[in-house]
């Protein structure tokens, strides 16, 4: 056989081991995990824009609410590798457009006042029956007790369980991004502006499942991105043509606290007064001014009367 030959024999004999299972390469297949794989059915598509309509809706829906909730607080954080749960403490909630909220906490069994707060977006104030302390603070004014459930701010909640639609108006800019592999099916919104200086911060990023474009996550940022607010929503319901979860799981790392909360009843859109969320001081209780809210008396409240000196024995 000459050269030629001898080439064209070796080419054939290369071809044919190819052809042979596990010669050459190795077949193996994955298994695909993600909550479309489930459902046997493609995943959902959408675009930026219609993505970020549907957070509109949701928002431009919801003008008021009362509710009433089953609230798990907790303590901890995975950054910390352990988290303390607090269960059946009964919450009451009052929310009006745009950023007035008044949210009660009762203990469980006795359901007495475990803390009374609101703010009107700019001040808050909070009421600790147990310790006769009031507080008052602005909005953004940093956390200073020990205990963190005395840490709680009204903002936590609103930043929870709102969903704010992309504002144009403050240069906010949408980009949608496609998190789906063998274990995940997402889209979400990272939404961003540039600061002062041009550089590009995040805000805020909403997740939607790619089995039905459900919203199921929220996640909002510092200005140095580290995580402010982790929430996860789940069970989706009709109230009143408003469509709102039943449940949801809001995380704060930094803040080192958590609440769970799990929708018993709530009325959309229902009229609210300003006195249901006139939250005063009562008198003879301890006074704490956190920051330099506008408005803030320096002063305790007047002190007790007899009757209620008697009624505190």
């Amino acid at each position: 056989m000459n050269l030629t030959g001898r080439k064209i024999l070796g080419i054939a004999a290369a071809l044919a081991m190819l052809s042979l299972p596990g010669c050459i390469s190795v077949r193996i297949k994955r298994p695909i995990k993600n909550a479309v794989a489930k459902t046997k059915q493609p995943p959902k598509m959408a675009t930026r824009e219609e993505l970020a309509a549907r957070v509109a809706k949701i928002n431009e829906q919801i003008r008021s609410f009362q509710a009433t909730l089953n609230m798990t607080p907790s303590t901890g954080s995975v950054y910390k590798g352990e988290i303390t749960e607090y269960r059946d403490i009964r919450g009451y909630i009052l929310f009006r457009d745009p950023q007035t909220i008044r949210i009660i906490g009762q203990y469980p069994v006795v359901r007495s006042t475990a803390f009374d707060m609101d703010s009107d977006g700019k001040v808050f104030k909070i009421w600790f029956p147990a310790k006769n302390l009031f507080v008052i603070g602005e909005n953004a004014a940093p956390t200073t007790s020990s205990n963190k459930l005395e840490n709680w701010r009204p903002q936590a909640f609103l930043d929870s369980m709102l969903l704010r639609p992309v504002d144009v108006n403050a240069q906010e800019k949408a980009t949608l991004l496609d998190l789906t592999d063998e274990d995940h099916s997402f889209y979400f919104l990272l939404i961003q502006r540039n600061d002062e200086k041009g550089n590009i911060v995040p805000l805020r990023s909403i997740w939607f499942d790619r089995v039905d474009l459900q919203i199921v996550r929220q996640v909002v940022y510092s200005p140095d991105a580290n995580i402010v607010s982790d929430t996860r929503y789940s069970n989706w319901t009709d109230f009143s043509g408003v469509s709102f979860p039943k449940t949801i799981d809001i995380n704060r790392p930094t803040d080192g606290y958590g609440v769970v909360l799990d929708v018993v009843k709530i009325e959309m859109n229902v009229p609210l007064t300003d006195q249901q969320f006139a939250l005063q001081q009562p008198a003879g209780s301890k006074l704490q001014v956190i920051g330099s809210p506008e408005g803030v008396p320096a002063q305790p409240a007047s002190a007790p009367t007899r009757s209620q000196k008697m009624g505190q024995k």
